[in-house]
């Protein structure tokens, strides 16, 4: 396959997206049919689209920023991203005790990022001493006791008044840090070319630009989605994120030899 991929190829470029609310905004433009001709959209959970990037079955993920050091070449493109200032409110350490009796933390087989995250913030900020353990399909019914886990996604928002204890891991990256905390971009593993971006660019806008028509597609009870998608989550990958991203890549570079999940 030519590495130049370009929107005028007769194979379309393969494009793949994780299945969370979170991702509505942004794959709202694909959806009503934007650059239809150009690619094709796939959706799946987050550590299965990073691994289909890895394994060169799609051109272009809206991956967990963690597998970045593990890609043999890799590029940014886009001024959009998942993030967040502060609380993002869907990726947390949920716990029946407080952080300091914790033993044990499950990890979500559907990320890559968190599972990194938690790591960092335990060792580095948190500063307690659990074991880690890899989890299943139905692993939110074995948070008991001493043993906590990290949920992501709308699993997450479902979880917020189940739990008596719930730690938000941008808001701890945020106070450890002072920086924002980028989950997830657009990476592509091959360059693309200018004018697919831009027009990747416009189809990302979209969703923002028809916010209300996103939210009256995706209704959900157990959380606002309109402040989620204004407040909680932040879009833009802007410089700031650019900078605490790159923060976490280097450590994740240092480790990168440690299973992550």
């Amino acid at each position: 396959m030519n590495l130049h991929a370009t929107a005028n190829d007769t194979r379309k470029i393969k494009v793949g997206a994780v299945s969370y609310l979170n991702t509505k905004p942004l794959i709202y433009g694909f959806e009503k049919g934007m650059m239809q001709d150009e690619l094709d959209l796939l959706i799946d959970y987050p550590s299965k689209i990073a691994q289909s990037l890895l394994d060169n079955t799609i051109d272009i993920g809206l991956v967990p920023v963690a597998i970045i050091p593990e890609m043999e070449q890799h590029y940014i493109i886009g001024d959009y991203c998942i993030a967040a200032d502060g609380e993002v409110a869907s990726v947390c350490l949920f716990s029946q005790v407080p952080l300091q009796e914790i033993t044990k933390v499950l990890l979500d087989y559907e990320s890559r990022t968190s599972v990194m995250l938690v790591q960092y913030l335990i060792k580095e900020y948190w500063k307690i001493h659990p074991v880690f353990q890899n989890t299943g399909t139905d692993f939110i019914n074995e948070i008991k006791g001493s043993t906590a886990a990290v949920v992501i996604g709308d699993r997450a928002l479902l979880q917020r008044k189940v739990f008596p204890y719930v730690y938000d891991l941008a808001a701890a990256w945020k106070a450890h840090t002072g920086l924002p905390f980028v989950f997830a971009a657009w990476v592509s593993n091959k360059p693309m070319p200018e004018q697919f971006i831009a027009d990747f660019n416009k189809a990302n806008e979209y969703g923002f630009e028809h916010l209300d028509e996103v939210l009256k597609a995706n209704p959900f009870d157990a959380f606002d989605l309109e402040q989620y998608y204004t407040h909680f989550i932040q879009y833009r990958l802007d410089d700031s994120k650019r900078k605490g991203l790159q923060l976490f890549l280097n450590w994740c570079s240092q480790i990168i030899s440690v299973p992550a999940s």
